[in-house]
């Protein structure tokens, strides 16, 4: 078996994979405590948190210096988003991260943009 323990590697296994499940890294905890969009861009504050929250937590971290969406930082770890979710929000929860929602969300939709794409996409099958 040859198993990894870097700081920048998950732990794995050639043939078995990730040794730590996904939802142990969140302690089995599914949901966050923050409203995060995969779209949400989140960055850290400078601030160290106080309490230690683990390795997944620390690359999380890591990741943020500049602006970076959920959906980034789920593949960058590897992780399922549910779990990124919880790992972010309890980075928020701990003021070592900042957010905000994505910026689609102030922008109303412009129905000509959407029809030209849907046109594009019917050209292109």
């Amino acid at each position: 078996m040859s198993a990894t323990a870097t700081g920048d590697e998950p732990w794995l296994d050639a043939a078995a994979g990730r040794l730590v499940r996904p939802y142990t890294v969140s302690n089995g905890r599914t949901r966050p405590t923050s409203a995060l969009d995969l779209m949400s861009q989140v960055m850290s504050t400078g601030a160290a948190p106080m309490d230690y929250l683990g390795p997944e937590h620390a690359h999380a971290l890591d990741l943020c210096h500049v602006p970076v969406s959920v959906a980034e930082v789920a593949a960058q770890l590897r992780l399922p988003a549910a779990v990124t979710k919880v790992l972010l929000s309890d980075l928020l929860d701990c003021g070592a991260l900042s957010t905000k929602p994505p910026a689609y969300h102030d922008i109303p939709t412009d129905r000509s943009l959407l029809e030209a794409v849907l046109d594009g996409l019917r050209r292109q099958l």
